[in-house]
């Protein structure tokens, strides 16, 4: 355990048993037929809680991030869960993280003995949390896209007692469907461009703001170029389960892969975002750069992540399937989620109790925000304070 004098980090460690047909991820985390989780218990010194509030991206950890640090700070209990994928989403499986994720909130119950749980799905952990509260309560999925078994149908999965939404997209494979650049004519040449598709091209006559005409071209060349990967991937699949042989899987590289044209036009779904910056830095240097979305992936990552078409997390489709408390949060000046994004998830939400908020001026990462991310804090705190006594208060009627 270490501590700040006023915030206590426990580091966590999980293990479970899980066959596997070939190991998929580098290190102790994919070997010897177990998958072990590492995470962050984060708390104020001192202060006992009967709420837990989870934190999980599907392919980063979150404890060096300002939300749950001023969660704990203001008196939460906070798990930074890390995923078997934690910092490298070359080979993540979303079926496989709701597994981790699972075991994680089994724990914190069974063991820890927390009353309530509270998955806190900031950013990308958002559609994560749908995703596996949508398969917790109802759980249906018994095969990755890709075919490969995954039962959660009899994984057990514990659901959690409210959702929060925060600053987060409707999942990663539309994000990659509205950011990829689609001036890209060779997946294996990244500088054959269609020049009237690329937006950073200088020469490019169509320039912000951008004609609708235009944006709609824009758009659906985007899905085009994910199909036509998705294309690829299934038929190098399904030559690899031809051939019999003991190559089953491989990695393949994206290029140029953010090139939303709302970064450049913020006249289009207008926020308080900043022009031609994003969440990742300029986005014409992120588009080729070695951190961009889908970068490196496997057949089966890509399917279960990045293909529009497969991918079962959905937060549309996962939100219409859920029953908890559930609080939207959208930040007014965010430079990473689409302004349509979170109003859209709020909307398809089955939740009978749900609350929709936006914090003002805020940006994705609250950077230079103190004022912002105490405002956040505070109405989720209150807010999953709420729903907690009435939870204990009985039925509500």
């Amino acid at each position: 355990m270490s501590s700040d004098n006023s915030l206590d980090f426990d580091w966590v460690h999980l293990a479970y048993d899980e066959s596997a047909a070939f190991t998929e991820t580098y290190g102790f985390a994919g070997n010897q037929g177990a998958v072990n989780l590492e995470g962050i218990l984060i708390r104020p010194h001192g202060v006992p809680s009967r709420t837990l509030y989870v934190m999980m991206h599907p392919a980063s950890t979150l404890q060096l991030l300002p939300v749950p640090r001023a969660m704990a700070a203001a008196g939460a209990h906070v798990l930074c869960a890390g995923s078997r994928y934690a910092r490298n989403d070359t080979a993540c499986v979303l079926e496989k993280v709701l597994l981790d994720l699972g075991a994680y909130i089994s724990h914190a119950k069974n063991v820890w003995e927390y009353e309530q749980i509270v998955l806190l799905g900031w950013s990308g952990g958002g559609s994560l949390a749908l995703f596996y509260q949508s398969q917790a309560e109802h759980p249906s999925i018994t095969h990755t896209p890709a075919g490969d078994p995954v039962d959660i149908t009899s994984a057990g999965l514990m659901p959690a007692d409210a959702v929060v939404f925060q600053a987060a997209h409707i999942s990663r494979a539309r994000m990659l469907s509205e950011m990829i650049d689609p001036s890209v004519r060779n997946e294996l040449d990244p500088d054959d461009r269609d020049p009237e598709l690329d937006i950073y091209a200088p020469g490019n006559p169509n320039r912000p703001p951008y004609p609708a005409e235009f944006v709609s071209r824009y758009r659906a060349a985007q899905l085009d170029r994910v199909r036509r990967i998705t294309a690829g991937v299934k038929q190098q699949l399904n030559q690899l389960r031809q051939l019999g042989t003991g190559e089953v899987e491989r990695g393949f590289v994206t290029h140029r892969t953010l090139a939303d044209p709302r970064f450049l036009d913020a006249t289009l779904d207008p926020n308080g975002r900043r022009p031609d910056w994003c969440y990742l830095g300029k986005p014409e240097t992120v588009n080729n750069g070695p951190v961009g979305l889908a970068r490196f992936s496997t057949l089966r990552a890509w399917l279960s992540q990045w293909s529009i078409d497969d991918t079962n997390a959905d937060g549309l489709r996962s939100a219409s399937r859920i029953s908890v408390p559930f609080l939207a949060i959208e930040n007014s000046a965010d430079d990473a989620v689409p302004e349509p994004h979170i109003r859209s998830v709020f909307e398809a939400a089955a939740s009978r109790d749900k609350q929709f908020v936006t914090i003002e001026g805020a940006t994705h990462y609250y950077a230079g925000q103190a004022g912002k991310l105490e405002e956040v804090t505070r109405i989720s705190m209150d807010w999953a304070r709420e729903q907690a006594n009435r939870g204990r208060q009985g039925p509500r009627g």
